[in-house]
């Protein structure tokens, strides 16, 4: 697809624009546990964390799901960190290429949205990581109470852009983001985002 057919770009976040920075490294640490049962544990956890993203909707639901993590991964490594604990121990950073592919897309007079599975901390996030000022805006599943592939998340973000499906583009990192872009009637692109250019 060119970018003259184009009026909008949106975007996961997860594996699109952020990764996070070695966890277990910290987790262990922070348990005294082995890296290799840190690892296990964190994996359980996040298989516990993905399909329920969109649980976390606002501040005190936010708070029963980070709750509800903590517990998954203190019950596979018999700890007792605390929700704080554990969500601090997890980083965010911006993958290479993102930074300057969202200027540049910005440049070429593209609106760009988030489209992401997550709960209803992304935009502090993305904040934290210096992103959020490219996107005009930002809709988790949270928000539209669907993950994807559901195409709500996706028909949310259009609404407030105001632009035709058709004329925006997904770029995800998953079989969800393809699924999903298709179900509203959006183009599909995989990542690397930088890729685009």
């Amino acid at each position: 697809m060119r970018f003259a057919d184009l009026d909008a770009v949106t975007l996961d976040v997860f594996g699109t624009l952020l990764t996070l920075r070695e966890p277990v490294r910290a987790l262990a640490r922070a348990t005294a546990r082995e890296e290799s049962d840190v690892r296990r544990a964190f994996e359980e956890e996040m298989a516990y964390y993905r399909p329920r993203s969109h649980e976390g909707r606002d501040a005190e639901t936010l708070a029963l799901l980070r709750a509800d993590c903590t517990a998954v991964f203190n019950g596979a490594l018999d700890t007792a960190l605390s929700p704080e604990e554990f969500v601090g121990a997890l980083e965010y950073q911006v993958l290479d290429g993102v930074p300057e592919t969202l200027a540049a897309l910005r440049a070429r007079g593209l609106e760009l949205a988030v489209v992401a599975n997550w709960d209803y901390a992304l935009a502090e996030q993305l904040e934290r990581v210096d992103l959020a000022r490219y996107f005009s805006t930002v809709v988790t599943s949270a928000e539209a109470g669907a993950p994807k592939p559901d195409p709500q998340p996706f028909l949310l973000a259009l609404e407030r852009l105001r632009i035709d499906p058709g004329r925006a583009l997904h770029v995800g990192d998953s079989r969800e983001d393809e699924e999903g872009a298709a179900a509203a009637g959006m183009p599909f692109a995989w990542a690397p985002l930088p890729a685009l250019l």
